[in-house]
């Protein structure tokens, strides 16, 4: 049984409250470092811990604050939640040292996982998903910061979010969220953060930028979704192989930005787990995969392109998917273009000096299985692309050099019927920016390592390890002055029975989440934080730094 169908298996058995909830007895809210319960009970019951993540708070500066409601919505259809915002008084308008998003949820009963957004004068500034609920309810919070989005903030905005949803009589679940923002004013030595003077939405493909752009990037809210074979994307197969998911070139996906139809960037999409997925909800109830509450964008940096986009004229900024099958949904790409303008020019001009891209490499062999063995598809693609420019700005002549180069190597093995179903995967993600003397590498890896069987009595087990790491170094004149590591793990191994009401699923399952952040990124030096679960019950929440 493939994953896209055990998950519908899964969802068709759901949840069964027999009359109204019990009260829930009082829990640490998400988040909390209490002492968590000493022993897990044997089995999952109808109630949890609340749903919390091992990443670290927002930090914030220690002066005044303001806060201001931006959403407050029940979501039971796919009815926008639409409202205004207007910026608070008091804490320094537009000169705030740093804008963090919270997001409070509730749900109960029975219900998918859904994707939410979230934009502001069209400028998507929160891309989340929801944890599945007990039949007692569950609460959750997401913090983001947004003090990037400044230029936005500053002025009166229209609002909308959206968690599309389904409720009747077997889904019951109604989500409700309320989202905050809380400014805290540039006070003393406190000076706002390095952010972008304009941020525009791409709701159409032809921008206009100011003439005096002196920096440029692009963020991509990127995500596969829809409960299609795309959310399982990186499962995919070509269509010669027996499999349930099909795509034609095989698993390999790439994110490109395109400017007038050359392209421009390019990224190795984070294969992102909701918290339905690998056939078994029972691996996510309270610790989700790594950014399945908060998906960051990913970020090109096009400032070489700023002498073409300088000229007065709308250009068109564009992005895609390569890999996705022709006339196949499945991904959102929403984005939006930071700008950073030159204050003491009103034209800034220069231009594109080098455009290097090599062959894109995509590779998928099948090996059929032998009697009573395992297909394998194995995967090895890859791509590479260095762009350069100039602007002559009033601080002197600007050089930018970036340098992106992707690889994605997987495993996928399956037995007929596919009662079993493994992965082994790896992305690789390398950056390098230089402007002028500075230059600033990054080097992101991405993994996965799985498998759902079906077993006697169908007994469905999924194990399951997931890793998010991000290495990045700084140097200005060949010289290191900045390094740090960001590293999330994840480890799940849950069983339950399939195709029986939940009373008699007996599901058990432990996960462990570890966040480790080192370097001037972690504020303090050091942030490692550990969370553990066994059948919905917290068992460790341990703090080493």
């Amino acid at each position: 049984m493939g994953l896209f169908a055990a998950l519908t298996l899964a969802a068709g058995t759901p949840v069964v409250t027999a009359g109204p909830a019990a009260a829930a007895p009082a829990r640490p809210a998400a988040g909390s470092t209490a002492d968590p319960a000493p022993a897990p009970p044997a089995e999952f019951g109808t109630d949890w811990h609340d749903p919390l993540t091992a990443a670290p708070p927002v930090e914030r500066p220690a002066t005044r604050s303001c806060r201001v409601t931006l959403a407050e919505a029940r979501f039971s259809d796919f009815t926008p939640y639409r409202g205004s915002y207007t910026p608070p008084e008091g804490c320094g308008r537009g000169r705030w040292a740093k804008v963090v998003l919270r997001l409070d949820g509730a749900v109960k009963g029975r219900q998918y996982d859904r994707l939410g957004n979230l934009t502001l004068g069209g400028v998507e500034i929160l891309r989340t998903s929801t944890p599945q609920p007990s039949p007692d309810g569950i609460t959750w919070n997401v913090e983001k910061d947004v003090t990037r989005y400044r230029d936005t903030l500053s002025r009166p905005q229209p609002v909308e979010m959206l968690i599309g949803n389904v409720v009747n009589d077997t889904y019951t679940g109604v989500i409700d969220v309320k989202v905050t923002l809380t400014f805290y004013a540039a006070e003393g030595a406190t000076a706002p953060a390095d952010t972008p003077d304009l941020v525009l939405p791409l709701t159409t493909p032809a921008v206009t930028t100011p003439r005096n752009t002196e920096r440029l990037v692009a963020e991509v809210y990127a995500t596969g979704s829809g409960g299609g074979c795309e959310e399982y994307w990186y499962m995919t197969v070509p269509d010669a192989a027996p499999y349930s998911c099909k795509a034609t070139d095989g698993p390999y996906r790439e994110v490109r930005v395109s400017v007038d139809g050359r392209l421009a960037g390019l990224a190795a999409p984070f294969p992102t787990v909701w918290t339905g997925g690998w056939s078994n909800p029972f691996l996510w109830y309270v610790t989700p995969g790594p950014r399945a509450f908060d998906v960051p964008p990913i970020r090109y940096d096009l400032t070489p392109y700023a002498a073409l986009l300088n000229d007065g004229r709308p250009h068109r900024v564009e992005v895609s998917v390569t890999g996705v099958p022709a006339g196949q949904s499945g991904w959102s790409t929403p984005a939006n273009l930071l700008l950073w303008q030159d204050h003491g020019r009103r034209v800034v001009t220069g231009a594109l000096t080098r455009h290097d891209e090599d062959t894109p490499t995509n590779s998928s062999r099948w090996t059929p299985a032998p009697t009573g063995g395992e297909h394998r598809l194995d995967t090895d693609g890859g791509h590479r692309l260095t762009v350069a420019g100039y602007l002559d700005t009033s601080h002197g002549r600007v050089t930018t050099t970036v340098t992106r180069a992707v690889r994605n190597t997987s495993a996928h093995r399956w037995t007929d019927g596919e009662a079993r179903d493994a992965l082994t995967a790896s992305w690789n993600d390398e950056e390098s920016v230089t402007r002028g003397p500075t230059t600033t590498r990054t080097v992101r890896t991405y993994t996965m390592d799985g498998a759902t069987t079906l077993g006697t009595g169908d007994r469905l087990r999924t194990v399951l390890a997931l890793g998010d790491r991000a290495d990045t170094v700084t140097l200005r004149g060949g010289r290191e002055v900045d390094r740090s590591t960001l590293d999330d793990r994840y480890a799940g191994d849950a069983t339950y029975t399939a195709n029986v009401p939940r009373d008699q699923r007996h599901a058990v399952g432990t996960t462990t989440a570890r966040y480790r952040l080192y370097g001037s990124g972690s504020g303090d030096g050091c942030y490692d934080r550990t969370v553990g679960t066994a059948q919905g019950t917290l068992t460790v929440d341990r703090r080493r730094c």
